[in-house]
């Protein structure tokens, strides 16, 4: 088990090796944070422009990311560093770039928050590479399913089903993790029927760096999850963001198998007519 985790120290210290890349994946469209302050060598890149198609609310394609890598000055061997702003989409875009293809991916630890924190390097220039030829990479989408697919094994021992959302949105009294003006996120309020709670931030730290392996154990222990206990485990929350985080805590750094995210979560599963949902 080789962890795609890196540190503030490791990535200080190869911030100009030619055959590394750095992105800072936003929630944002707006890139002010970034051109405010970034990592040195950062590009910056919106999430859905980087990982969704733009019409399809499909995820990026090995096409789609050859392309976007071609441009970017990334080849197919090139080591690309994602960072999140929030965390969750370092992560997301990790799993997702994992699966269109790109092999040599890493994550950094803490995403942008612990690197500021700690007064790192930080630069806000944008930095401009030549385009370089990328072949098309062969998938593996062994890490998603659908929602047919989760519908068809509810309730079944051999998985576990879990929602990774706050305690609210698992309990069906909001839509969205913070309170905001407009609740939104999916037709009706609630869970998927028999999927256990394991709230994301119980794998992180405050710095949002992840916790270790020992301190996630007895996190799963108090929540009663026990992922080695089941053929397979599914995580969702509401739109596979949070769901990545513990992708990775589970798969690349405690080791279990059989890890895979319902990308739909909540905004599909709840919008769905004659789905069954449980509160």
């Amino acid at each position: 088990m080789t962890s795609p985790l890196v540190s503030n120290d490791w990535l200080e210290s190869h911030l100009t090796d030619p055959d590394l890349r750095v992105i800072e994946i936003s929630g944002e469209a707006e890139p002010k944070p970034y051109c405010d302050a970034h990592i040195p060598g950062a590009t910056f890149l919106f999430w859905k422009d980087a990982c969704w198609h733009k019409t399809d609310r499909e995820l990026i394609t090995p096409e789609a990311l050859a392309a976007m890598f071609g441009r970017l000055g990334i080849g197919p061997e090139t080591t690309v560093v994602l960072y999140g702003e929030p965390v969750q989409y370092g992560t997301y875009a990790y799993w997702a770039f994992t699966m269109a293809g790109h092999k040599n991916l890493k994550v950094l630890d803490g995403g942008r928050r612990k690197w500021m924190q700690e007064n790192r390097p930080r630069s806000q220039t944008v930095p401009h590479h030549t385009p370089v030829p990328y072949s098309t990479p062969a998938p593996d989408l062994s890490m998603r399913l659908g929602r047919d697919d989760v519908r068809a094994k509810l309730g079944r021992p051999e998985r576990l089903l879990l929602d990774v959302r706050s305690a609210e949105e698992y309990l069906g009294v909001r839509l969205a993790e913070y309170a905001t003006a407009f609740d939104h996120g999916a037709m009706r309020y609630g869970r998927i029927p028999g999927a256990q709670h394991l709230y994301f931030r119980c794998v992180l730290n405050d710095d949002n760096a992840f916790k270790t392996p020992d301190e996630m154990r007895r996190a799963l222990a108090v929540a009663g999850v026990d992922p080695g206990a089941h053929e397979d485990v599914v995580v969702y929350c509401r739109m596979s963001h949070r769901a990545t985080l513990v992708w990775v805590a589970l798969e690349k750094l405690l080791g279990y198998r059989n890890i895979k995210i319902y990308d739909g979560s909540w905004t599909e599963w709840g919008s769905i007519v004659g789905f069954p949902v449980e509160k």
